[in-house]
């Protein structure tokens, strides 16, 4: 058992930007990189690990074999990989979208809902998302504000700045406006019910909206949607952790490395560490692997101590 380097499935959907291949050295998927999936067996775009005895066979392959031991106590009894995390860059509006939960998704697509959460990594001034209605709404009012083009004008509209965190259940209208760089922990899921996309083209037509199956799953209630402060930053040897968000589908910390931090991986869990700046190493007895920004190591449940030196920010999750 040994920690897993990971190569990113790129994305190169029409609203993504070039911060991904500029700022984090991650392959250029021609003019545009939208998302990097850096912690991924979903068949949409799956990890394939890149050192070791498993190098190009693909992180789910790996996991199918070797079975529950790499996952943790803590995952589903299924075996089905629980989490997908994202690097995604907006420099366009993405769609004003809803996801399914899991009893919904599980009977009309055959794979899980998607409950998320969104690490605000950078932005530009007066960016903003879009996250939940303002006020009540029917649902003879949601369809009429779709038909009419105005959908926009029922939603919260949140001011983000770097270094907030955004909880988003299942059910919740949202949207990632232009000018936001962030990272996305979310449930292994890739369904999502477009609604509005802002009358644009692609190959010459519009997207393809899911207006009926997003009316049966909007929560239409009001919300007021607030960027969760960060838990206290806890200092260790060497380095800073800090609780970004919690729940009964995933952890994510921030640790931020100083000299070294020692990590042990127990048997509950797996561990992810994605580097969001500086550069370092990780260390697991005679296994060395660079940790440099953008890049992704998986650390199988029971792996034991495993050390990084060097001066790097990694964002650590698990479930």
């Amino acid at each position: 058992m040994v920690p897993l380097k990971l190569l990113p499935a790129m994305k190169d959907y029409i609203w993504g930007g070039t911060r991904l291949s500029k700022e984090y050295d991650l392959p250029a998927v021609g003019d545009r990189q939208a998302e990097a999936w850096l912690l991924s067996c979903h068949p949409d775009g799956e990890n394939i690990i890149e050192n070791g005895a498993f190098a190009g066979r693909t992180l789910s392959d790996v996991l199918n074999r070797e079975g529950k031991a790499y996952l943790g106590t803590h995952c589903d009894a299924s075996g089905d990989f629980p989490v997908l995390f994202k690097l995604i860059d907006a420099k366009d509006n993405l769609s004003v979208q809803v996801h399914p939960d899991d009893a919904y998704a599980l009977k009309n697509e055959h794979q899980f809902g998607k409950t998320e959460a969104w690490y605000i990594l950078d932005c530009d001034d007066g960016a903003e998302l879009l996250l939940g209605f303002a006020q009540d709404v029917t649902k003879e009012a949601f369809c009429a504000a779709i038909k009419e083009n105005r959908l926009t004008d029922l939603v919260n509209h949140v001011k983000v700045k770097p270094g907030e965190l955004y909880f988003i259940p299942s059910g919740t209208l949202h949207a990632i406006c232009k000018g936001i760089l962030l990272a996305e922990i979310q449930q292994n899921s890739n369904v999502t019910y477009r609604i509005y996309d802002y009358g644009r083209l692609q190959n010459g037509k519009p997207r393809d909206l899911h207006i009926d199956r997003a009316l049966d799953v909007t929560n239409r209630a009001a919300t007021t949607p607030d960027g969760t402060p960060a838990g206290a930053p806890q200092q260790k040897d060497g380095f800073t952790e800090t609780l970004l968000t919690t729940c009964e589908r995933f952890t994510m910390k921030r640790l931020d490395v100083e000299t070294e931090a020692a990590l042990t991986v127990g048997p509950e869990s797996f561990v992810s560490l994605v580097a969001i700046d500086g550069n370092g190493v990780l260390i697991h007895g005679d296994n060395v692997l660079t940790l440099y920004k953008g890049e992704s190591i998986f650390l199988p449940a029971n792996l034991g101590e495993v050390q990084v030196l060097g001066k790097v920010s990694v964002l650590a999750t698990s479930v």
